[in-house]
């Protein structure tokens, strides 16, 4: 699984070397967290989630004899989320 939806997401990508993909295999369910560059992620989302689509409905396919539903989630990128915490903690002291 891990394997098919990195050659997936850097087959579309222009960074490939920045994919990396993380499982998390619950009781329940696997979540394949998928993360790229930030200049990548409307390649991988594509027009209305098209290809976000299309890329879940492979990697379900792939799956589909497992007894544990597969999900595949698009993580924004690395850096921009830590400059988003950095920010929201800096928020309630700007505020005065």
């Amino acid at each position: 699984m891990q394997e098919l939806l990195t050659f997936v997401a850097k087959s579309l990508v222009d960074h490939p070397e920045q994919v990396a993909v993380h499982v998390t295999e619950g009781p329940e369910a696997v979540i394949l967290e998928l993360n790229v560059a930030e200049a990548d992620m409307g390649k991988v989302i594509g027009k209305q989630g098209r290809i976000a689509k299309a890329i879940r409905t492979i990697v379900k396919a792939a799956t589909s004899r497992n007894s544990k539903p597969v999900f595949v989630e698009i993580q924004r990128p690395i850096e921009e989320a830590e400059a988003d915490d950095v920010l929201s903690e800096e928020a309630p002291d700007s505020a005065e």
